[in-house]
């Protein structure tokens, strides 16, 4: 009898246990998220050279000279048909640029060279871009910034040194097309030989490739820097 009325007991209790310790996980107070850390102060960017002179941003062009730049958010002849920076410049913290050079020399033996799309990006610039975007798995959400925000992303193509030409790539830059993923196949036989050599030596030099972007490629420590917001003009 005992056992019968215990067993009721925990039968009518249970489901008022367990509604209490749903409500106590419901109102159990979150984590504060974290801050994300944005350079955007001048003299504590200069401060961190003194220190960690890898940090600089460098002018990619100043530094290889042989670049040819076509940085297209510097006007309207992108996809979001919107310029967001004053300056057609490309930076890069000073290990990609040193990176990038190596991988001009190695192109220059085949006749052949890079194509700067994009580079640094600044944070402030991400922002105007995912305001403005319709579509916004397209551009890189702020909350977490972009890779080219830190200076460690370049987008950018081979072109063949005598022509001026950009080599025939499977899309035009930042198309979204489902050909634009670096694994996308089956594709003539030239244009994929082009887009497997760009993607070979970058990935020789210490970058690797985005997963849906045959154009896009960030250095492999790209975690070891800042997220920045310092305009072309002020570096």
């Amino acid at each position: 009898m005992k056992r019968s009325l215990m067993l009721l007991w925990f039968l009518f209790q249970f489901p008022l246990i367990f509604a209490q310790e749903a409500l106590k996980k419901e109102t159990k107070p979150s984590a504060a998220p974290a801050v994300l850390k944005v350079v955007s102060n001048e003299q504590e960017y200069l401060r961190s050279l003194k220190k960690q002179p890898d940090l600089r941003l460098v002018d990619l062009k100043k530094e290889i000279p042989s670049l040819v730049l076509d940085i297209r958010y510097a006007t309207t002849n992108n996809f979001m048909k919107l310029a967001v920076y004053k300056q057609a410049r490309a930076f890069a913290r000073k290990p990609v640029a040193m990176q990038l050079k190596k991988v001009q020399q190695e192109l220059k033996k085949k006749g052949y060279g890079l194509k700067i799309y994009d580079a640094y990006r600044p944070y402030s610039a991400t922002k105007t871009l995912y305001l403005k975007a319709k579509n916004k798995n397209f551009v890189a959400n702020p909350k977490k910034g972009s890779r080219h925000n830190r200076g460690c992303a370049i987008d950018l193509t081979i072109i063949n040194l005598k022509t001026g030409r950009e080599l025939s790539m499977p899309t035009p830059y930042d198309s979204f097309s489902a050909k634009a993923s670096p694994t996308y196949s089956p594709l003539p036989a030239a244009i994929a030989t082009n887009r497997d050599l760009l993607i070979r030596v970058m990935q020789a030099h210490g970058f690797t490739v985005l997963t849906n972007e045959w154009w896009h490629f960030d250095f492999n420590t790209w975690r070891n820097y800042n997220l920045m917001d310092i305009p072309f003009e002020r570096l």
